[in-house]
């Protein structure tokens, strides 16, 4: 995964809540102690903006995520399989001795 796609993807979401909240603080309406639910409308909104526009930032997070995942699962695997080896070579070792 790369930081800079990441970061990308974090820094969109939060513009995606961030500016309709401000938008919508805009009105009397949710200025007089109702900021919670313009909050709730924000990230409604940033939840289907988010949806459809950032998909293929999404996208790009999560292949790099997956990569590292198997990159990971590839290595640990290959360290089972040395593991076993070694200590199959072992037991032949002590039962030839």
């Amino acid at each position: 995964m790369r930081v800079r796609s990441a970061f990308l993807y974090t820094v969109l979401r939060l513009l995606a809540f961030l500016v309709p909240f401000s938008v919508l603080m805009l009105f009397p309406a949710f200025q007089n102690g109702l900021y919670w639910l313009a909050a709730i409308f924000a990230a409604l909104i940033g939840l289907s903006l988010s949806l459809l526009f950032l998909r293929r930032p999404l996208e790009s997070v999560s292949g790099g995520l997956a990569e590292r995942r198997a990159a990971r699962a590839e290595a640990r695997g290959a360290q089972v399989d040395a593991d076993s080896e070694d200590a199959v070579d072992d037991a032949r070792r002590d039962s030839d001795a």
